[in-house]
């Protein structure tokens, strides 16, 4: 199948208005549904006549295998919804994503590690709210390759695109190691990295529920939209965006599960929404069996194995709380990021008149949390009709497993030891210096002692001399 004709969202978000006047492009078009991708994009399902794409100057119109253009992805979706570091609000989110004034060329993440909907690891680039506000962590995976490493510094929010660009400058160089993209990046611009002082932590968090009206705060509500099969009426959607503008809401969300979010649904506009989805026949009770898969946009034959796959759960009664599942073919260039992958071989090449079954893999993240980035093989070259009971015994498995980490952690709370680790701080931002990590910003390597350090040494942040610094103890528990 030819591929589709997308446009790229910035960070998944936009406008009633945007979204209204990409439907009507879309029906200009001949079209009568829209679907979303899982960069959080949106995708024109069928073939569409390009000489009609000069009525529709507001929108540019990528296809990625020809134009080699990537839609920004990021965890806007998930604010005031799900658990988020305290600084990163929806705002400084919008302020961040217009900083990307160029087209990117390559993948680009910016995630909250507090919530689950947004993958993290998806993208070349992938930068990570850090505790320190306005400073993110930034792994890099390039498009050759095979391990995401993390770069030596944080970066501060308002140098991420002139980063990411010079990233994309420097790939003519061929860069194998992450120190070598520092010190090209660097050279390259001037910028206002901060000393990486810990290691990134990823909370685990079961998957969410994302569909249906769900309250935020005391007066307003959220609103998830699931297509079982991302095909989303155009008339529906020009109607919705009309009820936006009219409740006075800013912003529709799209998530990377090809469904989307409204946020700041007024309380007593809740009724008149209620109304709005029953004229429509609009199903907002969709199983968690069925909303916890990502598949390839238009792939009939991966929605027809997830219908297969779902209602052998459904009549088994199973559970999958929590999970997630993948499908994707032997020739996919995506990256996984649910917690069990689904993985059909490549058919082997037989002469003659021979009707070859379809053979899978089962892949399944440890400890089921996409977020390691490190896939166990489960079992390889098995036959569909086998599916079903070996899904079900990996979902056992991820409970089984999910009561021993809780046992685990109700030891630790009961019998808890502690180390102590001695640091040095900045007393004017309050930046610390940890010998472990070194300072590569400033090119001290890690295990350097801070008595070690030159005498004209400056803090990473503020520039304040050594001498503002003062040891601290840094108590931890294990």
């Amino acid at each position: 199948m030819e591929e589709p004709y997308r446009l790229r969202i910035n960070g998944g978000v936009l406008s009633p208005g945007e979204l209204k006047y990409i439907c009507e492009a879309a029906e200009g078009l001949g079209l009568d549904a829209i679907s979303f991708g899982s960069r959080q994009d949106i995708i024109f399902p069928e073939e569409i006549d390009e000489s009609k794409f000069n009525q529709f100057d507001k929108i540019q119109f990528v296809k990625p295998k020809r134009d080699g253009v990537e839609n920004i992805a990021s965890s806007y979706v998930s604010t005031e919804i799900l658990a988020s570091t305290s600084w990163l609000t929806s705002d400084r989110y919008l302020y961040i994503l217009e900083q990307f004034k160029h087209t990117p060329k390559l993948r680009i993440n910016v995630t909250d590690p507090m919530q689950r909907l947004v993958p993290l690891f998806t993208g070349n680039v992938n930068f990570i709210a850090s505790e320190h506000e306005d400073y993110w962590y930034l792994y890099l995976r390039l498009p050759d390759w095979k391990k995401t490493e993390m770069y030596p510094a944080l970066i501060y929010s308002w140098d991420m695109d002139k980063i990411e660009l010079a990233i994309e400058n420097i790939l003519i160089e061929e860069p194998e190691t992450i120190e070598m993209v520092f010190d090209l990046v660097s050279d390259a611009t001037d910028t206002n990295n901060r000393t990486v002082d810990k290691p990134l932590e990823v909370p685990f968090y079961p998957f969410p529920y994302y569909e249906g009206m769900n309250r935020i705060g005391q007066d307003r509500y959220w609103l998830g939209l699931y297509w079982r099969n991302n095909r989303y009426d155009i008339p529906f959607l020009k109607a919705m965006c009309e009820l936006c503008s009219e409740n006075k809401i800013g912003k529709i969300s799209i998530t990377p599960w090809k469904s989307f979010i409204v946020k700041g649904i007024p309380l007593h506009s809740k009724l008149q929404w209620e109304k709005f989805l029953g004229k429509y026949g609009i199903n907002v009770r969709h199983s968690m069996l069925e909303m916890n898969w990502h598949l390839p946009v238009n792939d009939k034959e991966a929605l027809s194995l997830k219908k297969y796959l779902v209602t052998n759960f459904d009549q088994n009664d199973i559970s999958t709380y929590g999970l997630t599942f993948g499908i994707k073919s032997f020739d996919s260039d995506t990256y996984n990021f649910t917690s069990i992958v689904i993985e059909k071989n490549r058919p082997p090449e037989i002469k003659g008149d021979f009707t070859i079954r379809d053979t899978f893999n089962l892949l399944y993240a440890k400890n089921f949390d996409p977020n390691t980035r490190e896939y166990i093989m489960h079992v390889q070259d098995v036959d569909k009709l086998e599916l079903p009971g070996l899904l079900m015994e990996l979902s056992q498995l991820y409970f089984e497993q999910l009561g021993t980490e809780r046992e685990d952690k109700t030891t630790q709370t009961i019998v808890k030891e502690t180390t102590e680790e001695e640091v040095h701080q900045c007393s004017e931002c309050m930046t610390i210096y940890n010998d472990v990590y070194g300072d590569v910003t400033q090119n001290i390597s890690p295990n350097t002692p801070f008595e070690s350090l030159p005498a004209d040494y400056k803090c990473s942040l503020c520039e304040a001399p050594k001498s503002s610094f003062e040891k601290k103890v840094l108590i931890k528990s294990l």
